[in-house]
């Protein structure tokens, strides 16, 4: 049972990252960008953020991301809507594809589901056990005449 749930879990994980991502993948362009440190001025930390140029107007976004760091005048790539230019991500494993807190909530999800199985299949009645112990396979013929 933990095979088949994980190998359900894997395939639809799967399929929602390639077709959850915003900028979409398939629709994306791929750009350079440079890592550019300016200050929050709130906290006065320095934050990364990337520059960019798109049909020669310049851009700037956010690209701190939880355990990821860059180096200043470091290249990266991104990726970005035609339309929407401004709404850019930086294109790597560890932001675009993958996020904490849809890794997080998945594991969760997937351990809870399991729970959820392993409790309902766990103490059967004694009606079931007896139904299943007694079931003989009716023989049906291959062809109807």
């Amino acid at each position: 049972m933990y095979k088949i749930a994980i190998i359900l879990y894997l395939t639809c994980f799967s399929v929602y990252i390639l077709f959850s991502r915003q900028p979409d993948y398939f629709d994306g362009e791929l750009t350079k960008a440079t890592i550019h440190f300016i200050r929050d001025k709130l906290t006065d930390n320095p934050e990364p953020y990337a520059s960019y140029t798109i049909n020669k107007k310049d851009y700037l976004i956010n690209a701190s991301y939880l355990f990821r760091s860059f180096k200043e005048g470091e290249k990266i790539d991104l990726i970005y809507e035609t339309a929407q230019p401004n709404k850019a991500a930086v294109y790597s494993w560890w932001g675009y594809w993958f996020t904490p807190g849809e890794l997080l909530f998945s594991i969760g999800l997937l351990i809870v589901m399991l729970y959820i199985a392993i409790s309902i299949t766990k103490n059967p009645t004694p009606g079931a056990v007896m139904e299943q112990l007694n079931y003989k396979p009716v023989k049906k013929r291959k062809y109807n005449d």
